[in-house]
């Protein structure tokens, strides 16, 4: 029996197309960094979790005719079983989609090196002009972090403080949501300087150990 590639339960669809959670995509404009890009964010396509009852097929569908070709996913492969799409990541990349899974817990935030390779993943993309969208299960938390962190990366002039409010206006209140999410943001620029530092001395020995 041929299995449907986007099924993200086990359960028949029992539900008609109005009774869909739509996935709604948040474009954000990094005019204020000085970049004419745009960065999506969005909630996880396909979820059927309590009063959530998306379509992977239908949301990856909304993706493609958005655009997207690459996709940041932070959240982490339990989640997606939990959330009913565990095969969203081998879904987005039979669809055509160019998938970053670059995974930390709900409510927290990542090591340095992640966030230095999600950055410059981001940059990367923008950088291209490739249309990038990023998320994790409601876009809020660990979506609006990575975001407010990009932003503070390419602004000499962001305040974490801005960051935070461009993002709640964006996503509303809920961006941002836990004091060790607040906290990583704004101790951010010294610690992210403090990485790189060490990461190009180390190099340094390397190069001169040849």
């Amino acid at each position: 029996m041929r299995v449907n590639e986007f099924d993200s339960s086990e359960e028949e669809d029992d539900g008609d197309e109005e009774s869909y959670t739509p996935l709604q995509i948040c474009w954000l404009s990094l005019s204020a960094i000085e970049c004419s890009q745009f960065l999506g964010i969005c909630s996880l396509p396909g979820c059927r979790y309590k009063d959530i009852r998306r379509n992977l097929e239908k949301d990856i569908g909304e993706l493609r005719v958005q655009g997207i070709q690459d996709v940041f996913v932070l959240c982490e492969r339990a989640e997606l079983v939990r959330y009913r799409v565990p095969c969203l990541l081998e879904s987005y990349t039979r669809s055509g989609l160019n998938v970053h899974h670059l995974p930390f817990p709900d409510g927290g935030v990542p090591e340095m090196p992640q966030c230095a390779r999600i950055l410059d993943e981001l940059q990367h993309c923008l950088h291209t002009q490739r249309r990038t969208v990023i998320h994790c299960y409601g876009g809020l938390g660990r979506s609006g972090l990575i975001t407010a962190c990009l932003l503070l990366h390419l602004s000499s002039t962001m305040t974490p403080t801005k960051a935070i409010e461009i993002l709640r206006e964006l996503r509303g209140r809920g961006a941002i949501q836990t004091v060790k999410q607040y906290n990583f943001l704004h101790e951010f620029r010294e610690k992210f300087a403090a990485y790189q530092e060490t990461t190009e001395s180390r190099a340094s020995e390397r190069a001169v150990s040849r």
